[in-house]
């Protein structure tokens, strides 16, 4: 499986200790199967931080997702409760209980696939976490989203599996 990630320089090596924290699952190395989404990101963080829009390719061999051998969480490709509640507490910077299944601050989960939370899921996330609508709102709102997907990496071992396979400058 082919997996892309946008940026503004190209990857030599992954370090997860420069992946910001509070993203939709967690403190990772996100990537997506969509190299479009992969080349938006690329532009947006180039025009945000500097540099040129680079997109690293990797591959991986999709089995270990299913494998055992790795915790993976995997969220339908479609919204759900559970995966707005897992972003609600990814984002959160205070409040959650770290043991908590439905949050990743502590890397119990080597990967998690799933949506995007784009920025229109991003203001109905702020909406929830205002007390603005509850949480059938919230799911209601999701259901008018066009979603992408992506793929996260939290752990060293994880990562061990990405294989870098080119780079794309476009």
């Amino acid at each position: 499986m082919t997996l892309y990630h946008g940026s503004n320089m190209e990857i030599e090596d992954i370090d997860l200790d420069k992946c910001r924290p509070f993203k939709d699952f967690g403190r990772g190395f996100y990537l997506t199967s969509l190299k479009e989404q992969a080349k938006k990101m690329a532009e947006n963080t180039s025009r945000i931080y500097g540099g040129m829009p680079v997109v690293t390719i990797y591959e991986i061999d999709d089995r270990i997702f299913y494998s055992g051998e790795l915790s993976i969480r995997i969220f339908p490709n479609v919204p759900t409760i559970e995966w707005a509640l897992f972003i609600y507490n990814n984002r959160r910077r205070e409040g959650i209980e770290i043991e908590n299944s439905e949050c990743n601050k502590d890397n119990k989960y080597d990967i998690v696939i799933g949506p995007v939370a784009d920025d229109k899921i991003a203001v109905t996330l702020r909406r929830y976490m205002g007390d603005k609508i509850d949480i059938e709102g919230l799911k209601k709102q999701f259901t008018y989203h066009k979603l992408t997907d992506q793929y996260s990496f939290h752990t060293l071992k994880a990562i061990q599996h990405l294989k870098k396979a080119g780079v794309l400058n476009e």
